[in-house]
């Protein structure tokens, strides 16, 4: 019989499917769904600090100028309704199913949103996802400093709750496994999971303005967390869970050969719909079978930089060797 079971934030998963944070899991009807479906854990829809911030400050400034002492009121009310909302989530999944639900708040700061985490721990939460969502774009302040807040973040959560941390990070540094060697030596994370996908803006060249591109991720989105779960699991003794562009059976695969102790899968159960877990789940135990494995630990991290024949190879950044070989079509 095949053994898919894995080991994630000291939970026995029965296989290594986590529906990540989004649309798909902020609401019991769908996290039981995803459950009858054979998902292995879910990542509640995130809480997010800048929303929370931002319906303060607008329900403050909006009674400020009648009643000046409903500013307090107006800032403690917004952050209690939001809060109440998602640990009545948390309570209520909790109940319904039999999968670790992990919490997750996306954030940018070690402010007051800190707090929230001793709430969501004392709600059930069976682990919290910190996604901490950095883009180096401030011309004033330095990767050392950009990355400081990591350490501050972790370090203030840790002080409060006592629940397994994963850490979502971003993949912009300038030395990130020196970055990731250094989160894991704090000890006070218990996973990694690479990576955070960004909203990516776009551009209308006939109305001329911004729009959004894409929400969801391709196939071809795999490629960059499939080189760092490569390069990074056999030196971080945290587990590592890779995210964006894992499709399909295939795609999970991959990221198991590579290293992953685990998978977030979001954008193609939104095209597909829940059940298309079942055909993933189908597709992992047909290719384990045809290869005689008999559990996921029989092959996870055979093809990471350690064991690989050519360990440079993951390191490659340039295609001369391959477009060599293209014909020219013109």
């Amino acid at each position: 019989m095949l053994d898919l079971t894995t080991n994630y934030l000291g939970f026995k998963l029965k296989n290594p499917i986590i529906v990540g944070s989004s649309g798909l899991t902020n609401s019991v009807e769908k996290i039981k769904k995803l459950e009858e479906h054979g998902v292995g854990a879910v990542v509640l829809k995130s809480l997010f600090e800048e929303q929370i911030l931002m319906e303060m400050d607008n329900n403050a400034n909006q009674n400020y100028h009648d009643y000046p002492e409903a500013h307090d009121y107006a800032r403690y009310y917004t952050k209690e309704k939001n809060t109440d909302d998602y640990l009545q989530l948390i309570k209520d999944a909790k109940q319904a199913v039999n999968i670790p639900i992990i919490a997750s708040i996306n954030c940018v700061s070690d402010k007051e949103w800190i707090g929230f985490a001793k709430s969501i721990e004392d709600a059930g939460a069976d682990a919290l996802e910190l996604n901490i969502a950095l883009l180096p774009s401030d011309f004033k302040q330095g990767s050392s400093e950009n990355e400081q807040k990591y350490f501050d973040v972790i370090t203030k959560i840790r002080g409060n709750i006592k629940i397994p941390i994963a850490l979502k990070i971003s993949h912009y540094s300038a030395g990130l496994a020196q970055l990731v060697e250094k989160l894991s030596w704090t000890k006070k994370i218990d996973a990694f999971v690479l990576f955070n996908r960004f909203y990516n803006p776009d551009i209308d060249i006939e109305n001329k303005k911004i729009i959004s591109s894409s929400v969801t991720s391709s196939p071809n989105d795999i490629f960059v967390t499939l080189r760092w779960i490569a390069l990074l699991s056999d030196k971080i003794k945290e587990p590592l869970v890779a995210s964006t562009g894992i499709h399909d059976g295939a795609g999970v695969i991959k990221q198991l050969l590579a290293g992953a102790q685990a998978v977030q899968m979001v954008s193609s159960i939104y095209n597909e719909g829940s059940k298309h877990i079942e055909t993933v789940i189908k597709d992992i135990k047909d290719w384990m079978n045809k290869n005689n494995y008999t559990s996921i630990n029989d092959f996870r991290g055979l093809l990471n930089q350690k064991n690989v024949e050519n360990p440079a190879f993951y390191e490659r950044t340039q295609f001369m060797k391959y477009f060599s070989s293209y014909k020219d079509s013109i």
